[in-house]
């Protein structure tokens, strides 16, 4: 979900503090679920920095920031460097007012590869290096996916990778009730042709197959820009998609338009949607899954990214009460493989330290996955990662889906200029869902990013 954060910038210090004073959550050695190899191979890599000090600013704060903490305890007891983590409430200002001044930390972490591409440009990140940038293509399922997002043009505008992908989030997910799939003897889809069809036939049975929701406040519309943005990883390459995000390839493009009206396809059939297809720009978000718990169930299928469990009826149990499955792709078009579309944090160096580097070095061992993995609200593409280590089946699913993945994409939104993916490809959407053509939508949003000097 698309936030903005407008706070003041006094909260940056509010949340800083020193690493290694926390204990070790998992105790060395133990748990098979771990790669202990890994770390100790590090420790005796990097075990040489005692007394050194790292400073990481990035995005996480409350249950997450204690979660990071805990994770950054392993890399301080395997090197004695002491590490620092601040967040703000206004991170995303702060990173840019800190390196403008001279003052960046050592480490920065971001949600927003464009952000990190524009301080790329300005010379306020330091290159990983082309080796870096290979480990990930070798190690990352969809390895030169996550390569790229991390690929910027520098100050002398050479291309090279700057960021480091670690924490995914991912948004190709179908919800369900398992029990009511069970009681009308439905299956769940391995293909577009077959998520089609069962829309058609628990629509010709007499039921509602989505619940669909826009409604956001003052963000109503993003919600479809997902279900956009995976229709074009289904019907177009990664590399039309690259183009559309970066306006080589206008909005009013019939590949575009087309995925526009593959989200049409489901959203503005009445049979297909709870409520009709009058209600899905009105509905809110965080109230449209509640249909696939009603009894009877007022819908059988809901399209949303990881994170609308928080929106579900108190209690109910994931895996059992509701389960998911990956939004497929088209049988008919095998050459696009399994495509993900998702979001999630980088780690950029803003300063080129030793500690720095040995971050880095860092976060290519399965350890400092698995201590985050093993808790809660992490996902990895990293292949090398033990899948056992999630603390639950649902996380190992969606781990799963990752590293099955044959490419990744990021949140296409997040990527335009706010004007776009947080103004006209909102407002388009809600436009398109009460009934304007996708042509007419997409001229009017190629006509505001044109206005973009």
């Amino acid at each position: 979900m698309k936030k903005a954060f407008l706070m003041g910038v006094a909260a940056f210090a509010l949340c800083a503090g020193i690493a290694q004073a926390q204990e070790l959550k998992f105790k060395p050695g133990e748990d098979a679920r771990f790669t202990w190899s890994s770390y100790e191979d590090f420790k005796k890599a990097h075990g040489d920095l005692k007394g050194q000090k790292l400073t990481i600013f990035g995005p996480w704060r409350g249950e997450d920031e204690a979660l990071v903490r805990s994770m950054l305890a392993y890399f301080t007891d395997a090197t004695g460097v002491e590490v620092s983590y601040s967040s703000s409430e206004n991170y995303e200002q702060q990173i840019v007012i800190d390196t403008q001044a001279g003052s960046p930390p050592d480490i920065a972490v971001l949600p927003q590869p464009g952000l990190f591409a524009d301080l790329a440009s300005k010379g306020f990140l330091v290159s990983l290096g082309d080796d870096t940038g290979k480990w990930i293509e070798d190690n990352y399922a969809a390895g030169p996916s996550w390569r790229k997002l991390g690929t910027y043009k520098g100050k002398d505008g050479a291309e090279q990778f700057f960021a480091f992908p670690y924490k995914a989030d991912l948004k190709s997910l179908v919800w369900y009730s398992p029990e009511n799939f069970e009681d009308a003897g439905y299956e769940v889809p391995k293909t577009m042709e077959e998520l089609k069809s069962l829309t058609e036939k628990i629509a010709a049975d007499g039921e509602k197959p989505w619940c669909i929701g826009l409604g956001s406040g003052g963000a109503t519309g993003w919600p479809a820009t997902d279900w956009v943005e995976d229709m074009m990883l289904r019907t177009q390459s990664p590399e039309t998609y690259d183009k559309w995000v970066t306006n080589e390839i206008k909005f009013d493009d019939p590949a575009v338009t087309g995925a526009i009206d593959e989200f049409g396809w489901f959203a503005r059939n009445d049979a297909f949607v709870d409520g009709g297809a009058a209600a899905v720009a009105s509905t809110d978000f965080r109230d449209s899954p509640k249909g696939l718990f009603a009894s009877p169930p007022k819908c059988y299928m809901h399209r949303q990214a990881s994170f609308i469990p928080s929106f579900f009826p108190e209690g109910t149990k994931l895996g059992q009460d509701a389960d998911f499955f990956y939004l497929p792709p088209y049988a008919s078009k095998p050459e696009l493989g399994s495509p993900v579309l998702g979001a999630g944090t980088l780690v950029a160096m803003t300063k080129d330290t030793a500690p720095a580097r040995a971050f880095i070095a860092w976060l290519q061992t399965p350890i400092a996955h698995e201590v985050w993995m093993a808790q809660s609200g992490f996902l990895t593409p990293f292949k090398a990662a033990n899948p056992d280590a999630y603390s639950n089946d649902p996380s190992k699913k969606m781990g799963s889906i990752l590293t099955s993945a044959t490419t990744f994409r990021f949140d296409g939104s997040d990527l335009m200029p706010g004007k776009i993916g947080a103004g006209a490809f909102w407002t388009g959407m809600v436009d398109y869902a009460g009934g304007k053509s996708s042509a007419d939508v997409g001229t009017e949003i190629q006509r505001a990013w044109d206005a973009i000097k």
